[in-house]
């Protein structure tokens, strides 16, 4: 009979990483930093931010896989290193948990004003979804109040401590929505047959894949509407090409399962983020 073999360390910690959804974390923490560039945090206080807002994240992340680790397995979700044996759900729990314990201290160092908000906020709204929240029809509301606190999180951190423009807090409110809908995109079915009916999962797929990019578009419209001043030729190009996108992803006819309506929803978010970069000084 052959020894049983262990995955090596390396592999371990390929599979926590990996279990900890390494692309919206990453994604979040260098919205938000480049956020803090465009904003004067300089580079000190713009890698606080980024360091605090990786450690949300991971914790995120990692609570997600290790609260819904009987449901991967139920729904063969072989992507989640727990739910393919990789790793147990308790060495991912413990692994949101430490997260957590440094992103305390992290984000008070952004100032105690800024540090709740981003606590109190972008962190607890990700909890407060995978405990439970996911679950109901307020499934989009933790979305929102997480991403739309990202702005203030870093002007907070300013001299001063200004809040954002209203533009940037609503902007940054229905990209989190999108997020929420795009990611929920691929899974509905898996996740009703486990029990799950956020919003997305309500509404149905035909209905979500069509309000996605909308939403999306929704957030270029609040940025066009709230600087108007400062809307140049470049973020017209941006904001048209947007357009174009939403409308193929939306008004085109699409076969139940083609997953353009989900590419568009992705592309029309990157090109929304372009936009807010744009005017990333005028947040303040």
């Amino acid at each position: 009979m052959s020894p049983i073999s262990r995955p090596s360390p390396a592999a371990r910690l390929g599979a926590l990483l990996g279990s900890a959804h390494p692309e919206p974390a990453v994604a979040v923490t260098l919205f938000t930093t480049v956020l803090a560039v465009a904003t004067g945090r300089g580079a000190g206080g713009s890698a606080l931010v980024a360091a605090s807002v990786l450690a949300g994240q991971l914790s995120i992340g990692w609570s997600n896989d290790a609260l819904d680790a009987r449901r991967d397995v139920l729904t063969g979700r072989r992507d989640k290193p727990v739910a393919a044996g990789a790793l147990s759900p308790r060495v991912v729990g413990v692994a949101a948990a430490m997260a957590l314990l440094v992103c305390v201290p992290l984000s008070l160092a952004n100032g105690l004003l800024a540090g709740s908000v981003h606590l109190l906020g972008m962190v607890a709204a990700g909890w407060a979804y995978n405990l439970g929240l996911k679950r109901t029809v307020a499934s989009p509301l933790t979305y929102a109040v997480g991403f739309g606190t990202l702005p203030a999180f870093v002007t907070l951190g300013l001299p001063g401590a200004p809040w954002p423009a209203w533009w940037a807090v609503v902007t940054a409110a229905l990209l989190g929505v999108g997020a929420h809908l795009v990611n929920a995109l691929p899974d509905i079915e898996g996740d009703l047959a486990t029990g799950v009916r956020g919003f997305p999962q309500r509404i149905g797929r035909a209905a979500c894949r069509t309000l996605t990019p909308l939403v999306m578009l929704a957030a270029v419209g609040v940025l066009l509407v709230g600087t108007p001043g400062r809307i140049d030729l470049p973020s017209l190009i941006v904001a048209g090409v947007a357009v174009a996108v939403a409308i193929a992803g939306t008004a085109v006819p699409a076969a139940p399962d083609s997953r353009r309506p989900f590419r568009a929803a992705v592309l029309t978010a990157a090109l929304a983020i372009v936009l807010f970069l744009f005017n990333g000084s005028a947040v303040v």
